[in-house]
């Protein structure tokens, strides 16, 4: 066992702008070594040191004077060539992704899919981020240990820190869940003031230090907002690649219409949500199929399509949390990795997945210039396109409306955050979004 510390005849490190621990998992050869690894902050230029014992590993300890910033942590600064390993033909690439809320309910469940390889794939070798708060740093350690305790194999580094400059450095991917809740008596429009500075400040870290291609998909709420607020703070990312998560809402579209139908959920496909993210979303039954003939010809109570379905799926979260006493979590890890798997595996053909995306050169007519989910296609790159064959009538025309129009009152309302002079809100209802309470 090999254990490095580092440490400093200086006072104990206090919280302040960040803070860092790092472990990695890794085979060489026929021998698995687990090598636990502790980090301390101490002043720059100050000497390094480490103690290696009963260690037999193929290659050598080497010492590296420290930088202002580390590019790598734990094992692999001091035993482990992991550039020569991503050569080999066993292993991809390693890739970047960064977790914010990473402390929190939905993340404990997310991070050990991303981990197991069942997200990116059983040969793909990740590098996990993660962001929290000074409020939740200690509970981020301890699921850092719980990572470390799992021995994924394709898990080569974990780092946890505060600080979005530090975290997000060269990411690949950036899950943002972590939000503030709405609580009692909290009007929604000071929620979108609150959560809107979060984003807009992890924009700037996004647009400041991640890779030029990073692709964003924003889970805390309101998520569509959120996403606006995000792209419009980095400029240097395409604001395609960022993302607000309606796939949840699909998932319990599917599910409903599966039920409902006497099938099982995959035989539904082509499901839409259209819009935003809260009881205004539209889930659309007329261009949804159900073993490849439109859902209304398999159900014919148009009437239930219309009123029971509908409103179903607009309050199916909300009626979760009265059940269970809190918001969905382990559901809304699987469609962040569902929403992920539609963006690097290519579509089936002729069908396509919801996404709340940038809606700016749309072909639906629908207002320029915010986040709204659409039917979207992929060929597996991380890279998305609009669906063209699609039909409206009337009834599906005036719900799209009604979310659009709550989405522009909630642009006007954060319009301090975007760019856009004086925020003035005027939101057309309380449309309270599943999980804000």
């Amino acid at each position: 066992m090999a254990v490095a510390e580092l440490t400093s005849p200086t006072p104990a490190y206090t919280h302040t702008a960040s803070h860092l621990r790092s472990f990695s998992q890794l085979s060489l050869s026929s021998t698995h070594l687990s090598l636990p690894f502790r980090r301390s902050f101490r002043p720059r230029n100050t000497v390094i040191t480490c103690s290696v014992n009963q260690v037999q590993a193929p290659v050598s300890v080497q010492t590296r004077q420290p930088k202002e910033k580390s590019d790598c942590f734990g094992v692999f600064c001091l035993t482990y060539d992991l550039k020569s390993e991503q050569e080999t033909k066993s292993w991809k690439k390693l890739i970047k992704i960064a977790v914010s809320g990473a402390a929190g309910m939905i993340s404990n469940h997310l991070l050990f899919k991303l981990a197991s390889g069942e997200v990116f794939g059983p040969d793909q070798p990740i590098a996990l981020k993660l962001l929290g708060s000074e409020r939740s740093f200690q509970a981020l350690e301890g699921v850092a240990m719980e990572l470390e305790d799992s021995l994924y194999p394709l898990l080569r580094e974990v780092s946890i820190g505060v600080n979005p400059y530090e975290v997000f450095e060269d990411v690949e991917w950036a899950l943002l869940v972590g939000a503030k809740p709405r609580g009692p008596g909290m009007e929604r429009s000071n929620l979108l003031d609150i959560n809107g500075q979060i984003f807009a400040e992890q924009g700037k870290a996004l647009n400041a230090v991640a890779s030029r291609n990073v692709k964003v998909i924003v889970v805390g709420n309101p998520c569509n907002t959120n996403s606006l607020i995000c792209l419009k703070n980095a400029p240097n990312i395409p604001a395609k690649n960022f993302h607000a998560l309606t796939r949840l809402d699909e998932n319990r579209a599917k599910c409903q219409l599966a039920l409902k139908a006497g099938v099982f959920y995959d035989k539904v496909s082509n499901m839409t949500i259209w819009g935003n993210h809260s009881t205004t979303q539209v889930p659309d039954f007329l261009n949804a199929r159900i073993n490849g003939l439109p859902v209304k010809e398999v159900i014919k109570d148009h009437k239930w399509l219309e009123e029971e379905f509908t409103e179903k799926i607009q309050k199916r979260g909300g009626v979760l949390i009265q059940k269970w006493g809190r918001s969905s979590a382990a559901s809304t890890a699987v469609s962040v990795v569902d929403a992920i798997k539609s963006l690097v595996t290519p579509t089936p053909e002729g069908d396509w997945f919801s996404s709340g995306v940038y809606t700016t050169g749309n072909p639906y007519g629908i207002a320029e210039d915010l986040v709204f989910s659409m039917p979207c296609r992929s060929k597996g790159d991380g890279d998305y396109e609009l669906v063209k064959d699609v039909v409206f009538d009337d009834y599906l025309l005036k719900k799209i409306r009604k979310t659009e129009a709550e989405l522009l009152a909630e642009k006007r309302c954060v319009a301090h955050l975007i760019g856009e002079g004086a925020g003035f809100c005027d939101l057309p209802g309380d449309t309270m979004l599943p999980g804000e309470m």
